[in-house]
Formats: C-alpha cells, sequence, structure tokens
C-alpha cells in the first residue's frame, strides 16, 4: 500500500510540474497583433489541464469571435508546448464568458505602456454598467503621461486599438480600447 501511495503521489507532483512547466512556456508565447504581450499577459489562456494519457489541454478565450489571430495563437500555443517538452497538446476556444480586457495582467498593461500603447483604461466589467463608452475620458499618454489627448481614430493597427494623439507632446500612440 506505500508504494501505491507513493507512486500516486509522485504522479501528481509530476502532473502539477508539467502544468506549471507549461504555465511557463505560455509566457513566452507571443500575441502576434501585439508582440509585447504574451498569451499569459493578453489573459487569453483560461486553464491548462493534464490528460492522463500523458497530454495536455489549453483553453484559450479569444479577444474576440472573429478575431484573425486565432488560429495562428492555437498553433504558437501548441508549437510551443510541444517544443517543451511537454507531450501532445490539445488546444480548446472558449467563446463563454467573452474576453474583456479586464483580463490582461497587470504586467502586460505595464509592457503595453512600455511599448508606447496606451493600455485600457477603467473596467470593461464595472458593476452596473450598461453602456460602452466610445471615447473614454483621458486617455493619458503613454510617452509623457498627459491627459490632454485627442482621438484621432476610432481604429488603429487593428480594430482592438484606437489612434490618439498627445497635444502636449505632440506624439501619436495607440490606446487599446477597453471591451
Amino acid at each position: 500500500m506505500t508504494a501505491t501511495v507513493t507512486v500516486t503521489a509522485t504522479v501528481a507532483a509530476t502532473a502539477v510540474s508539467r502544468i506549471d512547466a507549461a504555465w511557463a512556456v505560455l509566457d513566452t508565447v507571443p500575441d502576434p497583433e501585439v508582440p509585447v504581450l504574451s498569451v499569459r499577459d493578453l489573459g487569453i489562456v483560461r486553464e491548462v489541464l493534464e490528460h492522463g494519457d500523458g497530454g495536455m489541454e489549453v483553453v484559450l478565450t479569444p479577444t474576440y469571435s472573429g478575431c484573425p489571430a486565432t488560429e495562428v495563437i492555437a498553433e504558437s500555443v501548441r508549437e510551443a508546448l510541444v517544443a517543451a517538452g511537454l507531450g501532445l497538446v490539445t488546444v480548446t476556444h472558449r467563446l463563454a464568458p467573452a474576453w474583456t480586457t479586464d483580463w490582461i495582467s497587470p504586467e502586460g498593461r505595464a509592457k503595453l505602456q512600455a511599448y508606447g500603447i496606451a493600455p485600457p483604461s477603467g473596467t470593461a466589467a464595472m458593476a452596473g454598467a450598461s453602456t460602452v463608452r466610445i471615447r473614454p475620458p483621458g486617455v493619458a499618454c503613454p510617452r509623457c503621461g498627459s491627459a490632454d489627448t485627442e482621438r484621432l481614430s476610432a481604429f488603429g493597427s487593428t480594430a482592438c486599438k484606437a489612434l490618439y494623439r498627445c497635444l502636449a507632446c505632440r506624439e501619436p500612440f495607440e490606446y487599446f480600447k477597453p471591451i
């Protein structure tokens, strides 16, 4: 009986360490549209599950259901985990609950700021909120920090960003829209 308990404990420890290893690998998989962010920073990795057959499942929630990068991200995740020696990997997409910019990690927000993209302001899932702000007030410039900015276009290089200009330092920048 002691041997069975030891083997079971070893298998459980191995599963935990494989899952931890998978999460660490996912920290290195860049988002193809905003490569300064990893898929974990972006908050699209919902779960990493260990299967009894030695395989692994990664559950992703795309930023929106029509995101053109969804397939590229799934393949990048699969390739990175297989290359790390973590066995067969299945990627599953979960659409509910829908992704929100609230899921971007604090580290991801800091990376956006350092990269010159203003991170989403406020929270998308405010209690009792029933409207989405098209023009959020006071989008701060990621370069100089001024809130004296203007929106130039509702869309930037991708649909999830808007193009702004700082009136203080005169630099253009993108703003990651809260959704």
